[in-house]
């Protein structure tokens, strides 16, 4: 057969439905139904009263640049897909499906059913669909071996149930969550750190590390689901922030009343990771709270008579947890206070 047009111009549409094939026989083997044709349908089941769409899209940043380096693919679908569980969570979202795009310069079968393998186990353990996605190869666009990889998630929940912040006030307390390491966020600051400043190499193992450099700024942004969403059944939440960019700074003024502010304690230990990166990166307090989440992945606001119970179930679930502060009220515009 002789060379197409197409083919010629950079893309080869074979390699597309051999990547696609690829992500059917997963599918399959998951007991997921088929994905790959035009759209994707969702019958809406719910038993819900007066049901809400809560719906986000988010990439990964410059953790792509990450996994590219150490030729590594399987972790960062993952990523991309706690990432978008969070960002609904924070409304009390439970998620419904969940849809990819995946751009590259050239279709690498193997890379792409990596990813999507990564994305579909994401979506079992948050236990939702991957209802569809788009793999494009723009060679011209993207770097020869490189992509970039976006997400969208849709969840539902109960109109008057939407977690919303409102009823935050003084004395609430703030309970963190601890992240997994830099989660998504941070990382165009992390590289110049560690491979123009110092200039590490991925499979460098830094003094004081057990792993590479490589794994632990590869390390997997989790998912709080599991441990929030049962707080969120017991009605003892009141606000969420997930500490994605903007850190502490930013992340923690979208859920507070306007004259309510948030006195946060470090209470915690900082993980190894960020330590290493603010004591080669000179980084100042300011910018580390609000580049980085600092080992705090997610915040919740609770009132302060529902401590117990919230620490209950958090010791049932085996989560590790953190009281990091309390509401306030606020008398200026600085709404974060860390001591």
């Amino acid at each position: 057969m002789s060379e197409s047009m197409y083919s010629k111009a950079g893309v080869d549409i074979d390699k597309g439905n051999q990547a696609v094939n690829k992500i059917k026989e997963m599918v399959k083997k998951l007991g997921i139904r088929e994905i790959g044709k035009f759209s994707g349908f969702f019958p809406l089941k719910q038993k819900i009263k007066n049901p809400v769409l809560v719906s986000s899209a988010d990439g990964v940043g410059t953790k792509l640049k990450i996994a590219f380096m150490m030729e590594k693919h399987d972790t960062i679908g993952k990523d991309i897909v706690n990432h978008c569980v969070n960002d609904i969570l924070v409304y009390g979202a439970k998620p419904l499906f969940f849809l990819d795009y995946i751009g590259m310069c050239k279709v690498d079968p193997d890379v792409v059913s990596d990813i999507v393998k990564g994305i579909l186990n994401a979506c079992i353990e948050n236990d939702f669909i991957l209802l569809g996605g788009e793999t494009a190869e723009m060679p011209g666009f993207y770097n020869n071996k490189e992509y970039d990889l976006a997400g969208f998630i849709v969840g539902i929940v109960e109109g008057n149930k939407i977690i919303d912040g409102k009823k935050i006030k003084k004395g609430d307390l703030l309970i963190g969550l601890p992240s997994t390491g830099l989660h998504t966020n941070g990382y165009s600051l992390a590289r110049q750190i560690v491979f123009e400043k110092l200039k590490l190499k991925v499979d460098t193992i830094a003094q004081g590390f057990s792993r590479t450099i490589g794994e632990e700024l590869l390390e997997t942004h989790r998912s709080y689901l599991k441990p929030v969403m049962k707080l969120i059944k017991g009605n003892l939440v009141k606000g969420i922030a997930h500490i994605t960019g903007g850190g502490f700074i930013d992340n923690i003024p979208r859920i507070l009343p306007k004259d309510k502010s948030a006195q946060i304690e470090k209470v915690w230990k900082i993980p190894q990771i960020f330590q290493f990166l603010i004591d080669a990166g000179k980084i100042d307090e300011a910018e580390r709270y609000r580049v980085f989440n600092m080992g705090i992945g997610m915040v919740l606001v609770i009132d302060k008579n529902d401590l117990t119970k919230v620490e209950n179930i958090m010791n049932s679930l085996d989560e590790k947890f953190y009281l990091i502060g309390q509401i306030i009220e606020s008398k200026n515009e600085n709404r974060i206070i860390i001591n």
